[in-house]
């Protein structure tokens, strides 16, 4: 079966599998770029066409625009989803030839006449003032042709509401969302559906803590050697341990063997099931994993399996509260391994 495909309005249409970019910012191994570029050609031939990037993912709105310039007739085919982060030092100082700076850069680096998506996130909007403001002046960039779609990332339910009060035009929300992780369910997910908006989520796979590699394993101490560990090593913790991770595990291996797939498999299409979510980011390093992840369409779980993994989510202790309050904090144990500036943020 071929990569299945998401029309977000009349006219626009993303893979239901989206290439993920944080991965190639720095912080998970050496990255070879011309390998990387390489690599955007076979995902795009395998299907999976759309690409998440960001302004502050350290080169990688480069590599994709090189991966463009290097296989002319595969570009047309792909969708670009970049992110418009201030960075946090920035906050309280923005002005409107500043954000059309950021988009015409991102537009460079793409190589691109006009972004395809621009998700939109500030790092403070309870505390420092022009959070509003900002993402009007994002606005006033689509209508001016520079900006496609506008997307949100990272907001909680209350500062999303406060954006679509404003006007804000927003189609996308990019949530972290997993079995791991099910805050957006509890609000979020349910004014996003009211409003017509739908999820291009993240850390489905919690950085590869639902694996098979995993299952089994004696809990991991720490340090890790890449960020996407480390962040989702304390979700684990928040979700109720280690001990109910295998148990979580152990319930996708028994799926996993009924339908002849993977945890791993198990777990993506857990996501891609969920209600309103019209996509699954993937974060690849390489194309090692692409056959496995492609082979998702392949198969489809039915009640008993939901049941089985709601039977252990029923007993997740966490993580408490709205999407991303707790990374949001910088002073929480979330919030403290978070990068404020160029480099990239947790996603």
């Amino acid at each position: 079966m071929s990569v299945e495909r998401y029309e977000i309005e009349p006219g626009y249409e993303i893979s239901r599998l989206i290439k993920g970019g944080w991965h190639l910012a720095g912080g998970h191994g050496r990255i070879d770029r011309a390998q990387a570029i390489r690599d955007m050609a076979t995902f795009v031939e395998a299907g999976i066409t759309t690409f998440d990037c960001a302004d502050v993912y350290a080169g990688v709105e480069e590599m994709i625009g090189n991966f463009r310039a290097a296989h002319p007739s595969l570009a047309p085919h792909v969708q670009v989803h970049t992110k418009f982060v201030p960075e946090y030092h920035r906050l309280g100082r923005i002005t409107p030839a500043w954000v059309e700076s950021i988009i015409d850069r991102s537009i460079r680096r793409l190589r691109v006449e006009r972004l395809d998506l621009v998700q939109y996130y500030w790092w403070d909007p309870d505390g420092i003032p022009g959070f509003i403001e900002t993402a009007l002046w994002l606005a006033d960039l689509r209508r001016a042709g520079k900006v496609a779609r506008i997307g949100a990332t990272n907001f909680n339910t209350a500062q999303l509401g406060r954006l679509l009060e404003a006007g804000v035009p927003i189609v996308t929300n990019q949530p972290q969302y997993s079995p791991l992780d099910l805050r957006p369910d509890s609000s979020l997910i349910p004014a996003c559906r009211e409003r017509g908006i739908v999820q291009l989520c993240y850390g489905t796979l919690a950085g590869g803590f639902l694996a098979a590699d995993w299952l089994g394993a004696t809990e991991p101490p720490g340090p890790f050697g890449n960020r996407s560990l480390t962040k989702y090593k304390l979700i684990i913790e928040d979700f109720g341990g280690w001990t109910l991770v295998q148990e979580l595990l152990d319930t996708l291996r028994a799926i996993a063997d009924k339908h002849g797939r993977s945890i791993s498999q198990v777990g993506l299409r857990w996501v891609l099931e969920r209600p309103d979510v019209a996509a699954a980011i993937v974060g690849a390093t390489s194309t090692r994993h692409l056959a496995e992840n492609v082979a998702v369409f392949d198969f489809a779980l039915d009640e008993e399996d939901h049941a089985a993994v709601d039977a252990v989510t029923a007993r997740r202790k966490g993580p408490v509260g709205d999407c991303y309050d707790l990374e949001r904090d910088k002073e929480g144990r979330h919030g403290r391994i978070m990068h404020y500036g160029q480099g990239g943020r947790g996603a």
